[in-house]
């Protein structure tokens, strides 16, 4: 049996559709906060159990009788999700499961800026430790590209501050690859990279910008703080600019250039690239 944890949000409810696709309903388990919000996967088969990463009990219950568990990496800023991951691996250990995959970050290595990493660094020191056999998933960035980029479709540039090289990827590409390595026979061991397998720019981006628009989309770039001090007073707190900015420089000091092709391998077919994602924004 696989267990999907946060099985109710984004990633993790698109991974279960995804598992849905490849193998028995009765194969698949989802251990969620509020069972009742995956009565839909319930009705469909799944085996449903309430469980969170601050219960560790609820936790070993709900992993019980898994072969494989998918640790969604929580999101909560202000929780210790270190520990909370630690909570969930041990878990998984104490309920015999073969092994661990865990939706990493990628650049999650030591010395990177962006404080995220140090989340993951710690997780995949954890996994490392379990006695268990693990995979990390160091994910591309896929939140949407309008939050990184900015209202360029309206202003016709993308002012940000200086950035480097990101294989910007999908996140519906990234569901579909975990479910086929999860439902499949290939193990991956450690860390690896699911990313798009091209990094771009903002530079890149705006001439990709610029050739699907017809219209010139202009980079340019901004001072660190001319940029903390503009989130701010257009209304950003300013925990939450301070956080952007260290992804920026993170990006500048090259802690995201590094692409690979493994999403392609598990797909079978190309990923969605960020010059796909600009031209699905470009057409509406």
């Amino acid at each position: 049996m696989i267990i999907v944890t946060g099985a109710t949000g984004g990633l993790g409810g698109a991974v279960v559709e995804h598992l849905l696709e490849r193998m028995p309903a009765d194969r698949i388990g989802v251990s969620v906060r509020d069972a009742s919000k995956a009565r839909h996967l319930a009705d469909r088969g799944v085996r449903v159990r309430q469980g969170s990463y601050e219960e560790p009990a609820a936790l070993r219950d709900s992993f019980a009788g898994a072969e494989q568990v998918l640790v969604v990496s929580g999101n909560d800023p202000a929780a210790d999700l270190a520990g909370l991951h630690r909570n969930a691996v041990e878990a998984a250990v104490e309920a015999g499961v073969q092994r661990i995959v865990y939706t990493s970050q990628h650049g999650a290595v030591p010395g990177n800026p962006y404080p995220p990493s140090e989340v993951h660094t710690a997780t995949e020191v954890v996994l490392a430790e379990s006695g268990t056999a693990w995979t990390a998933l160091r994910n591309g960035a896929y939140g949407p590209l309008d939050q990184v980029l900015g209202p360029w479709r309206s202003t016709g540039e993308i002012v940000r501050p200086a950035d480097g090289p990101v294989p910007y990827t999908d996140r519906a590409d990234i569901a579909e690859a975990t479910a086929v390595l999860l439902a499949g026979d290939r193990a991956l061991d450690g860390p690896v990279n699911l990313t798009a397998p091209t990094a771009v720019t903002f530079d890149d981006l705006a001439e990709i910008a610029s050739g699907l628009t017809g219209r010139t989309v202009e980079r340019v770039v901004m001072d660190d703080e001319e940029w903390m001090a503009g989130q701010v007073a257009s209304g950003v707190p300013e925990p939450v600019a301070r956080l952007l900015l260290t992804w920026y420089q993170a990006a500048r000091t090259g802690c995201f250039a590094e692409a690979g092709p493994l999403l392609g391998e598990l797909l079978g077919r190309e990923p969605r690239s960020a010059a796909d994602r600009l031209a699905d924004q470009a057409a509406v």
